[in-house]
């Protein structure tokens, strides 16, 4: 029977795996997010089986490739977290999932972009702190009478398309024509009072891509949704756009330095390890959540079902479909 050491397994996943796992695999689960510190729970494994933010680098491939491990999967979609190039010297195959429930994702960035258009996250701020006044700044259009654009026509931007028009919004962009109208990037930002991103990080090309040209193309006042990598935000051109009025608000699950901040507790938004991180906290048109737009049922099973698939695969045939290598990401 194979052995998968498994990172990143929340207690309430637990039972998500137990039950789907078909195969009878041996499962070893970890709960915190493989670090250099715990990768030697992964001895005496054939697989292991990591999430985004797990530090999947050279020094960790190497260690594992030492104790004969073979099979380095991940339960994400992105693979920026993984060392490819040294797994591929080591003789490690790396596989992911290449896509889970799009609503997961969808459904959260529409929640984000929908609270900083209706003020939601500011006056929630003060009434926690006993100020029920209405000022002029919470007066908002309608979401019926708005322009939402969706940078990145996948499955994810679709799904959000779809619940955008749900909810009456007249003309999303960018997306299946039944649903939306096209538009070049310049017309999309031009008109849209949302702006939502669904676009993958390739590093070294679109590194903080959302930077001041981008911002200074969005309608004055639209709000922008990044739920798709941190890497692609340049914190301080939205603080700037944010500060002089260009952009309404800012709204994240995504933000820079990932492994040493997601699943930590620091206490207070201050004592956070990240200067730009910080100042978007500060900032009261600014909400960030802690990468949680894929921690929903469906996502999550679908995530369980293709990486446990990948290694039937791989055991089996020597091959796996979904796998990665530096030549296709490189």
């Amino acid at each position: 029977m194979a052995k998968i050491t498994a990172y990143g397994v929340r207690p309430n996943e637990r039972p998500y795996f137990d039950r789907l796992n078909h195969d009878h695999f041996e499962m070893t689960y970890v709960a915190d997010l493989l670090t250099h510190a715990n990768a030697d729970r992964a001895r005496g494994a054939d697989g292991i089986l990591v999430r985004g933010n797990c530090v999947v680098d050279r020094e960790n491939l190497r260690q594992f490739a030492k104790w004969g491990i073979r099979a380095v999967f991940t339960r994400s979609v992105g693979v920026n977290h993984i060392d490819l190039a040294a797994a591929a010297e080591f003789g490690i195959q790396i596989a992911r999932v290449p896509g889970y429930s799009p609503y997961a994702v969808a459904e959260l960035a529409l929640t984000l972009g929908l609270s900083l258009f209706r003020h939601v996250d500011a006056a929630v701020q003060r009434t926690r702190q006993g100020d029920f006044r209405v000022p002029a700044s919470y007066f908002s259009r309608e979401l019926h009478t708005a322009t939402v654009g969706i940078i990145g026509a996948g499955r994810i931007g679709m799904a959000e398309a779809r619940l955008y028009r749900g909810l009456g919004a007249p003309h999303p962009k960018v997306a299946d024509r039944q649903v939306v109208t096209f538009g070049d990037r310049a017309t999309v930002l031009g008109h849209s009072d949302i702006v939502s991103v669904h676009v993958p990080y390739i590093p070294g090309e679109n590194d903080q891509s959302l930077d001041q040209q981008f911002l200074a193309q969005m309608k004055p006042q639209a709000v922008l949704v990044n739920t798709a990598r941190g890497e692609l935000a340049d914190p301080a051109a939205i603080l700037r756009a944010l500060d002089v009025g260009q952009l309404g608000g800012y709204g994240a699950d995504v933000v820079t330095n990932e492994t040493q901040l997601i699943g930590q507790d620091f206490g207070q938004a201050a004592t956070v390890p990240d200067a730009a991180v910080r100042q978007l906290l500060a900032h009261p048109r600014v909400m960030v959540t802690p990468h949680m737009g894929s921690f929903t049922e469906p996502a999550l099973e679908d995530m369980i079902k293709v990486s446990y698939q990948n290694f039937r695969e791989w055991w089996a045939t020597g091959r796996v479909t979904n796998g990665v290598s530096v030549r296709t990401h490189g």
